[in-house]
């Protein structure tokens, strides 16, 4: 009995170790695409497979072959690139792209150029189409102009990408800077504008205070022709109708404070009279 079982656990330990054999070897001929993602074959004895392996789990066989994983997913990547405008002014700009390969040119593109492509592409050709479209344009025109820069850029360089394999989903300008020379000559410019807006905002000025000088002036002269015609025509009695129109307004005035005393004509004895 005792052999009987010493026998059948010899017999598990011998399917199991097997088991676990066949496990390994299986685990190591399977490999995972994730999402977003792409693989690409390379056999040690036709090279690399032209065909792009999709997402999921698959099959290859261990040592002949190898795959290698390609991320397809939209990525961002920024781009200095110092060049030298129409005007010979240097001109610091940088890039940002959105860039992905084409599926089916993963083939191509890690035979070419290998995993590391857009370390290989995106700076030497970024730089070629900038330097190419920038050189068209003044100083004053990449900043006045930005818009078309920026479309003439991504026409260029989403059709120079095309030749490797890579789509450009987005391109856009995020710093353009000037150099030193320049934006100095820029700032003396703003300043002199303002000088200039502020001396003609003074004549400007001083024109409106002539004018109203002169109108004021008229109209003293014109006063004073009317009241020399009156008195010509009226004599004293225009002064005297004036004395007594200025007596009734200083007499009203007085008659409201009720602190006022009025002392009649020929009486030494002073009156408080109520007043209403």
């Amino acid at each position: 009995m005792s052999q009987q079982l010493a026998s059948l656990f010899t017999r598990l330990g011998q399917i199991g170790f097997g088991v676990a054999v066949v496990g390994g070897v299986v685990n190591s001929a399977l490999y995972n695409v994730d999402a977003g993602h792409r693989a690409v074959i390379f056999d040690r004895f036709v090279g690399v497979k032209n065909v792009v392996v999709g997402e999921g789990t698959h099959f290859f066989i261990p040592w002949v072959q190898r795959p290698i994983i390609f991320d397809t997913k939209t990525r961002p990547r920024n781009i200095p690139v110092i060049t030298g405008s129409k005007d010979l002014q240097t001109v610091n700009i940088t890039l940002r792209i959105l860039f992905r390969p084409v599926g089916e040119e993963l083939p191509k593109i890690y035979t070419t150029l290998g995993v590391d492509y857009e370390d290989r592409v995106l700076p030497s050709i970024t730089t070629e189409v900038l330097k190419a479209v920038v050189a068209r344009y003044d100083a004053g025109e990449l900043i006045t102009q930005r818009e078309k820069v920026s479309r003439n850029v991504n026409d260029q360089l989403a059709e120079r990408a095309s030749q490797f394999g890579l789509i450009l989903d987005d391109i856009s300008i995020t710093h353009l800077t000037f150099g030193k020379e320049f934006t100095q000559a820029v700032e003396l410019k703003q300043v002199a504008q303002q000088e200039a807006e502020r001396a003609k905002f003074l004549v400007e000025k001083a024109e409106q205070e002539k004018l109203a000088a002169i109108i004021s002036a008229d109209g003293d002269a014109s006063a004073a022709n009317l009241l020399a015609k009156a008195f010509s025509e009226a004599g004293e009695g225009l002064v005297e109708l004036r004395r007594i129109e200025a007596s009734e307004d200083i007499a009203y005035r007085l008659s409201k404070n009720r602190g006022v005393n009025y002392l009649p004509n020929n009486q030494s004895t002073l009156l408080n009279l109520p007043t209403q």
